[in-house]
């Protein structure tokens, strides 16, 4: 996830906004997105137990990985169409139950098949989720924080790769798998009782016909910023969703050290995910995505040198933390690409364009950890990064067509 911007209705006449930042709902908000991550990306970090525990091959339990994205990207953008026509807190109160009913049931599954059907209920609600927090800013943050509110929602996610995966893999590591999502249950809970506490109701937004709002896809500078962020998650995680074997198996951490590695290369993503902010501001519409073009490039370079790197621990794991860096810097540039064309060209279309980076995101996850998996069956877990390093370069030559077409543009051509 990243740092973006994002058109919400006005808000209502008797709505009140704090200047004081962090308010209960603002930090409501902020841990249901903490609450969504830690869901998501635990698997990463646990993924080595679930498989002993179900007695599966450990590229059978990596499938969760890409098989949750394969639901969420899809499920995003047509929730969030249709999540617009009714009460807003409504919405989110319903998902919520959804997302505790779905962890109640990763935690005691009693074999892969339910565990599949658990990691499909949530991602069918997970970007529906965090798109509809969104539409809470103009209720809970003051005019000049809705950029840091947005900024915050969506490091969450950050957050939880930071704190929450190596929190759920230790808990796990010293309990079981299960409990990792037991912990996700409380907390989820809480959140549950606090929403109900603290959270605007009776709010409806400007409704728009369903179909219409799918007009967007048919403008090209879309596309392209879809296929750039596609790409360039699939380049992260043909390796990060085996991270934790690699860390064990290439580099020959010891288990009891993977959980620190893990809270190492989370805080990189934060920091990612926060540059990504400044890289944002690098200018208006498409201007920040092509600025990304050089990171693209220096990121396959990166890639295609993780098998001799790993063959170094000191340098494998200094590798894999730079590798984390690289993660989310396309986001928020991505994210101004859908917003500010969508409101040039398709403005009834800009809460579905909100959801765009949640969507190819995921995308590129599905894709990047099934390669992952082929790759690893075929040729060895060694072999991951020059795959990688493939679609980041698919990625760059995205963005290269972004700017030869904004150059056309800008020409009258």
């Amino acid at each position: 996830m990243s740092n973006a911007q994002v058109s919400t209705p006005a808000a209502p006449a008797n709505s009140t906004r704090n200047d004081r930042f962090f308010t209960p709902a603002v930090v409501t908000l902020i841990m249901i997105s903490f609450a969504l991550g830690m869901s998501e990306f635990i698997i990463v970090g646990i993924l080595p137990d679930i498989a002993t525990g179900l007695n599966i091959p450990l590229t059978t339990a990596g499938g969760l990985v890409s098989l949750f994205a394969f639901v969420y990207a899809p499920a995003t953008p047509i929730g969030a169409a249709l999540a617009s026509r009714f009460e807003r807190f409504h919405v989110i109160a319903a998902l919520m139950a959804v997302f505790l009913l779905g962890n109640i049931l990763c935690a005691v599954a009693p074999n892969y098949a339910v565990l599949l059907v658990a990691r499909v209920i949530i991602a069918l609600i997970s970007g529906t989720t965090v798109t509809t927090s969104m539409t809470f800013v103009d209720d809970v943050a003051s005019p000049k924080n809705r950029t840091k509110f947005v900024a915050w929602v969506f490091s969450g996610f950050s957050v939880a790769a930071v704190f929450g995966v190596p929190v759920g893999t230790a808990v796990a590591n010293a309990l079981g798998w299960r409990w990792a999502f037991y912990v996700i249950v409380a907390m989820t809970v809480v959140l549950i009782a606090a929403m109900f506490r603290v959270l605007p109701k009776n709010h409806y937004g400007p409704r728009s016909r369903f179909l219409a709002q799918f007009f967007i896809f048919t403008e090209p500078r879309i596309w392209a910023g879809i296929i750039s962020v596609v790409c360039g998650a699939a380049a992260t995680y043909v390796f990060y969703t085996y991270l934790s074997p690699i860390l064990q198996d290439e580099i020959g951490m010891p288990a009891s050290m993977v959980s620190i590695a893990l809270s190492a290369y989370g805080l990189m993503c934060l920091a990612s995910n926060l540059y990504s902010g400044k890289l944002g501001d690098r200018g208006r519409g498409t201007k920040p995505l092509i600025g990304v073009l050089p990171i693209y490039l220096v990121q396959a370079v990166l890639l295609a040198l993780l098998p001799f790197a790993v063959m170094n621990p000191i340098a494998g794991c200094a590798l894999l933390l730079v590798l984390g860096f690289f993660m989310y810097l396309q986001n928020t540039p991505s994210q101004i690409l859908y917003m500010d064309v969508a409101a040039e060209t398709h403005p009834g279309s800009l809460n579905l364009a909100s959801s765009f980076n949640s969507m190819a995101f995921n995308i590129g996850i599905a894709v990047g950890s099934a390669v992952g998996g082929l790759v690893t069956d075929t040729v060895g877990m060694h072999w991951l990064g020059p795959f990688g390093a493939i679609f980041a370069l698919l990625a760059a030559g995205s963005v290269l067509w972004l700017k030869i077409d904004d150059r056309k543009r800008s020409s009258g051509r």
